[in-house]
């Protein structure tokens, strides 16, 4: 089946007119396909079929899937705390769903939601979304998908003149922590009202006509994005944008700006040169999961008591260190919990930092240890701590039941020997301002398969580079 022989439904457009704007996309010039993903294809129809000119054609806008009626959303949010009373889809449109995803170009022209900007993406910032989603997804980490991506000869003004580009999106729903705000501080209430019962038919079916489901779904949000939160510290990933309005109503990984897999260990790392006071730094997403969920309690207070939203708001902090724990002790792994692996795992961060290392080949080399601490040791700046640390390593690992053997396939299913560092992404960046998508393709086989072997591109397991370590990036990135 033809990605062009589609039918797409648009049920957000039963709302009333206020929760979005109608606007069709502004086509790039020249548009030229970089990327199509096949396996994000499956999810749209198992049969489906991604053709190159068709792909352009949808991608730009010039050919409609039938059913589509293009549209960007109306929200709000809190930016780096202060709240802005209204954002909504500046640079993105909506095509409308088809079997529980919802299509969005992003990059795709001025809607009234704009303010002073163009309403398009660049080329660096398109090829770092289309790849990372896919890489996030690999993780197991609920994320929002990309299907495909174009370039352009459009030239976007950002730091200096770009190329625009296009991705294509999929999400089960677009609908931000923002998007409740917005018609909570505008004191639209029946609005609101209807935005909770849009969500939980779109998202959460299964508590459709339950008694309080507007608190049990809030009880849910508040699960999901701890539990995402874990997930991201897990693998040493900084988002650098957590506004509310950048805040997944579904908790998954939505809006990729400023992002980064950490390269050395660093607590307090900022990928985003903006954020200057660190708010979303890497050990502050947990805190800022928290307090946006805050945000969202208080603009559910009309549908809901503020007790019961308390409630559940004090579950965060339980599922949080669960999920972490869990996804820890899988890391080293550890097949049973032990009262003392918080303090095993606290020394092993401490000391990640003081020895400078990179974190994703030091958890893949340790998927391997079996007493032999030569590979580990070169890793580190630190050894006599690293020694130390393995003494109790060692201890605690004889209190699993597995096998050793056992222990290595299991952690190297779980550590990946291969996450989409900055330089990498930006050696793809490169090439593709060259018009050379080699490596762009190369990249997603490798965020596809980030536990496999690829003796191709054995240098991007390694340590990064000390020139490009734990680098910040711009908002337009």
């Amino acid at each position: 089946m033809k990605l062009s022989n589609l039918t797409l439904s648009t049920p957000y457009l039963s709302l009333d007119p206020i929760f979005f704007h109608e606007i069709a996309p502004t086509p790039l010039k020249n548009p030229r396909l970089i990327s199509a993903n096949l396996k994000a294809a499956k999810l749209l129809n198992s049969t489906l079929e991604l053709h190159h000119e068709e792909l352009e054609n949808i991608l730009n806008g010039t050919f409609m899937l039938k059913g589509s009626r293009p549209y960007a959303m109306c929200y709000a949010g809190h930016q780096f705390g202060y709240y802005v009373q209204r954002l909504g889809d500046g640079r993105a449109i909506n095509l409308g769903s088809v079997n529980g995803l919802n299509l969005q170009l992003k990059g795709s022209g001025i809607t009234r939601y704009s303010r002073q900007g163009d309403g398009r993406a660049v080329l660096r910032s398109s090829i770092r979304e289309y790849l990372m989603s896919e890489a996030m997804h690999a993780l197991s980490i609920p994320t929002s998908r990309a299907l495909a991506i174009i370039g352009s000869d459009e030239k976007v003004a950002r730091e200096q003149w770009e190329r625009g580009a296009i991705v294509l999106r999929l999400s089960p729903s677009w609908i931000r922590f923002g998007s409740f705000e917005y018609f909570f501080h505008t004191n639209k209430h029946k609005e609101l009202e209807s935005l909770a019962d849009f969500l939980l038919q779109e998202s959460f079916p299964h508590l459709v006509g339950v008694e309080e489901a507007y608190l049990k779904m809030y009880g849910e949000i508040v699960m999901r994005t701890a539990e995402l939160m874990a997930q991201w510290q897990s693998v040493g990933f900084n988002h650098g944008v957590m506004n509310t309005d950048n805040m997944s109503a579904i908790g998954i990984t939505i809006d990729y700006g400023p992002f980064a897999f950490m390269d050395t260990f660093e607590s307090g790392y900022i990928c985003n040169h903006t954020d200057s006071g660190g708010r979303y730094s890497y050990d502050n997403q947990p805190r800022i999961g928290y307090w946006n969920l805050e945000r969202l309690a208080h603009a559910l207070s009309p549908l809901i008591t503020t007790e019961k939203l308390q409630l559940e708001l004090e579950k965060y902090g339980n599922y949080f260190t669960t999920k972490l724990m869990t996804l820890l002790r899988d890391k080293l792994g550890l097949d049973t919990p032990h009262e003392k692996d918080s303090d095993l795992l606290r020394v092993l961060f401490t000391l990640m930092e003081n020895g400078r290392i990179d974190m994703t080949p030091f958890f893949r080399t340790l998927s391997q240890y079996d007493g032999n601490r030569e590979k580990l040791l070169l890793l580190t700046l630190a050894p006599n701590q690293l020694n130390e640390w393995l003494d109790r390593y060692d201890e605690r690992l004889a209190l699993n039941s597995s096998s050793v053997e056992e222990r290595h396939q299991q952690m190297l299913r779980t550590n990946p020997k291969y996450v989409l560092k900055n330089y990498i992404l930006q050696e793809a960046i490169d090439a593709a301002e060259k018009d050379d998508f080699t490596l762009v393709n190369n990249l997603l086989m490798l965020a596809q398969n980030p536990y496999d072997e690829h003796p191709d591109f054995e240098r991007y397991a390694g340590i990064t580079p000390q020139q490009h370590t734990n680098l910040k990036l711009s908002c337009s990135s």
